[in-house]
C-alpha cells in the first residue's frame, strides 16, 4: 500500500479521497488554485501546494505542475478524482513515465473508452446494442446535418470526449440543428479541449442506468450492481439511487455481465462505470443500449457504497498498489436502498442556471450510518464561476426504497443554504412527489412534472410567519437586553401611552406582509394577515418552539442581513425583512432591457444595434461554469444597444441588450 498520495482535484471528491486515505494511514498532498487557498480540501490534507490561477486550465489541468509537486513531495501515486485530469490518457502516460502510479485505468483503456465515438465502435464490434446514431470521425457540418436527418429528429448532439452533461444539446428539428451543433462544439472545446461530437436518436422516455465495474491487475473484474440516474436537468443528474427500481434479477445479471464484458474488452483496471440508456420499461422489454463508459469514479458512487458496504476509494487504492479485488462477484450482495441528492448553487425557477456567492449560513442534518454528507465547502466559503456549482451530496440509506426516500425527505427538511439561490426546496418537492415515490421515473420526469416541482411561490402559512416574527422579536429583545432602561424595551411600551403593537414587515414573493405583536400575559397576541392569534414561544439558538392557538410546532429561522429563511413542517419559506429606515425604491422601468441571469462571460453576440428581432430569437450566448445559456428576445423589437462583446466578463444583473418594442 502507498504511504503518500497526491490528490489532483478539489472540492468534495478531494475531501472524500483524503478521508479514506487518512483512515488507511496514507499521507495526502493537496493542490490548490487562487480560488481555493482556504478551501476545505486544503485543510484536510497533510501538505498543500499552490498550482496556479482560478481557471482550471491554469491550475487543475496543469499536469506538468502536478507531477512536479508529486516528485518534490515524494508522493508515490496520484488520485485524479473525477473531472479535470481523471480521464486524460496523456496525463496517465506522463505519470507512468515519471514513475508515479496513476490511480485509475491504463491509458490505453482511457483512450479506447474516452472518445465516445471510438467506444461505440468497439461495443458495436462486441455485439453490444447501440442507440441509432452517427459515431464517425468526419465532422463536416453539412454531413452532420444530413446524418441528423437520416437518424430522425429529435436528436442528441454529444461531445465525443465529454461527460457531465457538458457539450450536450437536443435539436428537435432541422431548423434548430445548426445552432445546437455550434453550441455543443463550443462547450466541448471549452470543457475537454476537443470539439468532436456524435449524434444519436433522442429517446424522449428513457431510463439512465449505469453499472459500477471494478477490475484488478490479476484478471478479476466484477460489477457492483446498478444505479438509476434518470432524474436529470440539462442532461445532468440531480438524484441518483441504487439499486434501480423495478429491476429484475435476470435483467440485472444481463446488464452487469455486459458491463464486465465491455471492461474486459479494454483490459480495464480500477473503478469504472458503464452507462446504458434504456426504454422506460426496459426491465420487461429488455431494450437497453450502450451509451458510454466513464473511466473514473463517478460522482454518485456513494449510493453503491451504501448498498454494498464497500469503500470504493479504498478499492481504488488497493488495486492501484497491486492488490487483488477485496471481493469477487459471488461475495457481493445488495443490502437495502440508497439515494443521493446533489445540492447545487442554482436557481430552479430560472432554468436551473448556476448561482454564485458566499455561503452565509449552512445548516445540515446530523450524519449517521444511514445519513451521509459529502462536501468540500463550509459556511463562509464562496461558490465561484470557475468550477461546478455543486455544494454537497446528501446520501441516505434504508432497508427499503420507501424508507430510504422518507429519510431523504426528512434530511432535506434539515438542509438550508443561505446566501444565493439553491435547489434544496426543489429536491424536497421531488422527494415527496407521488410519481417519484411510485418509481415512475425517466429522463423526462422533471419536465413532465415541472408544475408540481416548480409551482408559484406558496403563500406563507400563519405558523411560518408567526415563527419568523416571534424569532425577530426575540432577537430585538436580546439586542436590547444590555440596556435595562424603558427606552430599550422591545414590547410596545410608549411613555404615557397605551401599549402599542410591535410591527415587523416582510416581503414574500410579490406580497408585502405585516405582523403585529403585543405582549399578553406570559404570551403574545399576534395580528397576522388571517386575523388575531394567541401565541407563545421559546427560542434556543436558531430554533423556536412555537404555540399558535392549540397547535405546538418547532421551526428553525436563519437570518442574514435582511434575508429570513424559515424551515417548518417540512417546508421552506424565504422572507425579506423591510428596513423601516431604508429609502423607498424607485420603480424599475427596464422592460425592454435584457440583463445577465448569471455571472459569466460572453461567448458570442448574434445581433447589432439597428437589427430587428423576433420573439424568441437568440441575441447573446453566455457561458458560466462551462455551460452555455442563450439570451433570447422576449418581444418583437429593434435592438437599440449591445453593451458587451465576445470574451468579456459579465456580472449577474448587468444589462446586455436594450430593445424597443415594435
Amino acid at each position: 500500500m502507498f504511504s503518500k498520495i497526491l490528490i489532483a482535484n478539489r472540492g468534495e471528491i478531494a475531501v472524500r479521497v483524503a478521508r479514506t486515505a487518512r483512515r488507511l494511514g496514507i499521507q495526502t498532498v493537496a493542490v490548490f488554485s487562487d480560488a481555493d487557498r482556504d478551501a476545505m480540501h486544503v485543510s484536510m490534507c497533510d501538505e498543500a501546494y499552490y498550482i496556479g490561477g482560478a481557471a482550471p486550465k491554469d491550475s487543475y489541468l496543469r499536469g506538468d505542475k502536478i507531477l512536479e509537486i508529486a516528485r518534490r513531495t515524494g508522493a508515490q501515486a496520484i488520485h485524479p478524482g473525477y473531472g479535470f485530469l481523471s480521464e486524460n490518457e496523456v496525463f496517465a502516460r506522463q505519470c507512468a513515465a515519471a514513475g508515479v502510479v496513476f490511480i485509475g485505468p491504463p491509458p490505453e483503456a482511457i483512450e479506447a473508452m474516452g472518445l465516445k465515438s471510438e467506444s461505440k465502435r468497439l461495443m458495436e464490434k462486441a455485439g453490444v446494442p447501440l442507440v441509432p446514431g452517427y459515431h464517425g470521425v468526419d465532422q463536416d457540418a453539412a454531413l452532420l446535418a444530413r446524418e441528423a436527418e437520416r437518424i430522425g429528429f429529435p436528436v442528441l448532439i454529444k461531445a465525443s470526449a465529454g461527460g457531465g452533461g457538458k457539450g450536450m444539446k437536443v435539436a428537435n428539428n432541422a431548423a434548430e440543428f445548426e445552432q445546437a451543433l455550434a453550441s455543443a462544439k463550443r462547450e466541448a472545446k471549452n470543457s475537454f479541449g476537443d470539439d468532436n461530437v456524435l449524434i444519436e436518436r433522442y429517446l424522449t422516455r428513457s431510463r439512465h442506468i449505469e453499472i459500477q465495474v471494478f477490475g484488478d491487475t490479476h484478471g478479476n473484474c466484477v460489477y457492483l450492481f446498478e444505479r438509476d440516474c434518470s432524474l436529470q436537468r440539462r442532461h445532468q443528474k440531480v438524484i441518483e439511487e441504487a439499486p434501480a427500481p423495478n429491476m429484475t434479477p435476470e435483467r440485472r445479471k444481463q446488464m452487469g455481465e455486459a458491463a464486465v464484458a465491455a471492461a474486459k474488452a479494454v483490459n480495464y483496471v480500477g473503478a469504472g462505470t458503464v452507462e446504458f440508456i434504456a426504454e422506460h420499461d426496459f426491465a420487461e422489454s429488455g431494450r437497453f443500449y450502450f451509451m458510454e463508459m466513464n473511466t473514473r469514479l463517478q460522482v454518485e458512487h456513494p449510493v453503491t457504497e451504501m448498498i454494498t458496504g464497500t469503500d470504493l476509494v479504498e478499492w481504488q487504492l488497493r488495486v492501484a498498489s497491486g492488490e487483488r479485488l477485496p471481493k469477487l462477484q459471488h461475495e457481493l450482495t445488495i443490502n437495502g436502498h440508497a439515494f443521493e441528492a446533489r445540492v447545487y448553487a442554482e436557481n430552479p425557477r430560472n432554468q436551473f442556471l448556476p448561482a454564485t456567492g458566499t455561503i452565509e449560513k449552512l445548516r445540515t442534518p446530523a450524519t449517521s450510518d444511514v445519513v451521509r454528507i459529502d462536501t468540500g465547502v463550509r459556511e463562509g466559503d464562496a461558490i465561484t464561476p470557475n468550477y461546478d456549482p455543486m455544494i454537497a451530496k446528501l446520501i441516505v440509506h434504508g432497508e427499503t426504497r420507501a424508507q430510504a426516500l422518507q429519510r431523504l425527505a426528512l434530511a432535506l427538511d434539515e438542509y438550508a443554504v443561505v446566501g444565493f439561490a439553491n435547489n434544496v426546496e426543489f429536491l424536497q418537492r421531488v422527494a415527496r412527489h407521488t410519481a417519484f415515490a411510485n418509481a415512475e421515473i425517466d429522463t423526462g420526469f422533471i419536465a413532465r412534472h415541472s408544475e408540481d416541482l416548480l409551482p408559484p411561490l406558496p403563500a406563507p402559512t400563519d405558523a411560518a410567519l408567526a415563527a419568523c416574527a416571534l424569532f425577530e422579536l426575540h432577537a430585538v429583545q436580546l439586542a436590547a437586553s444590555s440596556d435595562p432602561s424603558s427606552w430599550a424595551r422591545a414590547d410596545g411600551f410608549w411613555l404615557g401611552q397605551p401599549e402599542q403593537a410591535i410591527r415587523f414587515s416582510y416581503v414574500h414573493g410579490e406580497h408585502a406582509l405585516v405582523v403585529g405583536i403585543t405582549s399578553s400575559g406570559a404570551g403574545y397576541t399576534l395580528q397576522l394577515p388571517s386575523g388575531k392569534h394567541c401565541a407563545a414561544a421559546s427560542v434556543e439558538g436558531e430554533r423556536i418552539a412555537l404555540t399558535l392557538g392549540e397547535v405546538r410546532l418547532a421551526a428553525q429561522v436563519l437570518r442574514h442581513g435582511l434575508q429570513r429563511v424559515v424551515l417548518i413542517q417540512g417546508e421552506r419559506y424565504e422572507f425579506s425583512a423591510i428596513d423601516p429606515y431604508a429609502p423607498p425604491q424607485s420603480e424599475d422601468s427596464h422592460g425592454g432591457h435584457l440583463t445577465a441571469p448569471m455571472p459569466g462571460s460572453v461567448v458570442s453576440v448574434l445581433v447589432k444595434p439597428g437589427d430587428t428581432v423576433t420573439k424568441g430569437q437568440a441575441l447573446i450566448v453566455m457561458e458560466a461554469m462551462k455551460m452555455e445559456h442563450t439570451i433570447v428576445a422576449p418581444i418583437v423589437g429593434k435592438v437599440e444597444a449591445v453593451y458587451f462583446a465576445a470574451k468579456e466578463q459579465v456580472k449577474e444583473g448587468a444589462e446586455l441588450v436594450a430593445l424597443t418594442a415594435l
